[in-house]
């Protein structure tokens, strides 16, 4: 398998079912840096964030811990949620879903028990960060799906899931602070978000 710094890497037959293509991903093993999802009836292997990203998922993760329905976790480590109805599976860069979700052998999560999601862009993951996942996210029911769009630099939340994906959205510059609708209820600080200087 060949692996582009700042392209993701397909791979998987069009022709494979779902199943099948979630048994190869369970085979896979990734060079360190790398990360699989399964998009579109495809495998997408693509390198892992810039090292500030670490940072921003940090500041999102201690701003919204307090706001979590009892019993949820919030994380920015790698997990697989799957979403059967959709076909696919998803290794969101920050997750929060109930403390159960986790008490598994699986490596295989239940996309549906998300409770919110973020996705921070990079040039090999933005067209689906911004299509793909923020429909397939709605469907699932997924609160809230917040979306940072590294490159624009720019912080999107969106809610109210349906089956079109999501019905509201509300987008800030970085350096603004960003409403975080029910259940958190809360503003995002989106301060120190940005890229640092050369």
């Amino acid at each position: 398998m060949t692996v582009m710094a700042e392209r993701p890497t397909i791979s998987g037959a069009e022709s494979s079912s779902f199943q099948e293509l979630l048994d190869i991903l369970d085979e896979l093993r990734l060079r360190d840096g790398f990360k699989a999802e399964i998009i579109r009836g495809k495998i997408v292997v693509s390198p892992w964030s810039q090292g500030y990203y670490h940072r921003v998922m940090e500041l999102v993760c201690e701003q919204l811990r307090p706001h979590l329905f009892p019993g949820h976790r919030i994380s920015c480590g790698p997990f697989l949620y799957v979403f059967p109805g959709d076909e696919r599976a998803y290794g969101p860069d920050i997750h929060a879903a109930p403390g159960r979700v986790f008490e598994t052998t699986s490596n295989r999560l239940d996309g549906e028990a998300l409770s919110f999601v973020a996705e921070l862009t990079s040039s090999s993951t933005r067209d689906d960060d911004l299509t793909d996942k923020v429909e397939v996210y709605g469907r699932a029911g997924v609160p809230v799906y917040l979306l940072l769009d590294m490159q624009e630099e720019q912080a999107t939340v969106l809610w109210t899931p349906s089956a079109k994906g999501y019905e509201s959205r509300v987008t800030r510059p970085f350096g603004e602070k960003l409403p975080i609708p029910a259940p958190f209820d809360c503003l995002l600080d989106t301060a120190g978000f940005q890229a640092p200087e050369s």
